[in-house]
């Protein structure tokens, strides 16, 4: 794709955190802005730094029609979709046995069912252009952590979502990519250490990279250049790229020693705090996903 400059970007997420930034970034370059969230008062608060050629529409992943929407306003509003970023998520909080059945369910909605929603609607431009799709996965993609099942299992299913759209679309001109990152320096990381003090203690004892957590700068430029570039995977940081590789073997016993090791004694007192805190995600997600 190269140059950025005058595509029409559909980021999902786009009020906050990496969507945000990516989008910052984009738009410095002169690409047309679509973002959809749903938190209103952030989108606009966003959309207010960027300036012109943004369109904003409030609209929930977990519903196709809303999603539909926004893909024609897109359409109408800019002509059509070169470029799909699918970026909205959210985490859970215990494992499988403390974890609430519904904020289980309500991840895979958003962020398993919500890639499908925005690529199913957007799509049809996406092929007209011959464009891109960036489904965001994570690191979590390649190795499980505790306690985070619901997520690793989201992050898995859109890697593999991914592969296969590849396969549906390239041979009529759109290229896909997955993006894998560690921790980054998000809201969903940095609300999981204040309400768990375990998810703090658990990320100091995972070994070295993994412990590790990332800019949303740093991620935002990798995640640009992986737009630009129409690559099929974007690693971020430069490491992760690895851990696909190593991934047969960190789901081995061995390769499993370093976080089993500490987790008969993290995981019940996670479970504890989790249980005394009343929800299984962060009060943001509950805010705007429960219902």
């Amino acid at each position: 794709m190269g140059s950025v400059y005058g595509k029409v970007v559909f980021i999902t997420g786009g009020a906050a955190g990496v969507g945000a930034e990516v989008a910052r970034r984009l738009h410095r370059k002169g690409a047309k802005l679509v973002l959809t969230d749903v938190d209103a008062a952030a989108l606009d608060a966003t959309a207010a730094t960027l300036g012109d050629d943004v369109l904003t529409v409030v609209a929930d992943v977990r519903d196709l029609s809303s999603m539909q929407a926004a893909a024609d306003a897109a359409v109408e509003r800019f002509g059509g979709i070169d470029v799909v970023m699918a970026n909205a998520g959210i985490a859970t909080y215990g494992s499988v046995l403390q974890v609430d059945p519904e904020a289980f369910k309500r991840l895979l909605d958003i962020n398993v069912l919500g890639v499908f929603h925005t690529v199913r609607a957007t799509l049809p431009s996406v092929l007209d252009r011959r464009g891109y799709v960036l489904i965001v996965s994570s690191l979590a993609a390649y190795t499980a952590a505790p306690g985070l099942a619901p997520y690793n299992a989201s992050k898995a299913a859109v890697e593999h979502f991914a592969n296969a759209l590849r396969l549906e679309v390239g041979y009529r001109g759109v290229d896909v990519g997955s993006a894998h990152m560690s921790w980054i320096d998000t809201a969903m990381v940095r609300d999981s250490k204040s309400d768990l003090s375990t998810f703090a203690e658990m990320l100091t004892k995972l070994p070295w990279p993994i412990s590790k957590t990332t800019s949303v700068d740093k991620c935002g430029e990798a995640f640009v250049a992986g737009i630009e570039g129409r690559k099929t995977r974007v690693n971020c940081p430069g490491w992760v790229g690895a851990l696909r590789w190593l991934r047969p073997l960190l789901a081995t016993r061995i390769g499993e020693v370093p976080v089993a090791k500490f987790v008969p004694d993290l995981l019940p007192r996670m479970d504890a705090e989790v249980a005394a805190l009343g929800r299984s995600s962060s009060a943001q997600a509950e805010q705007f996903s429960k219902g």
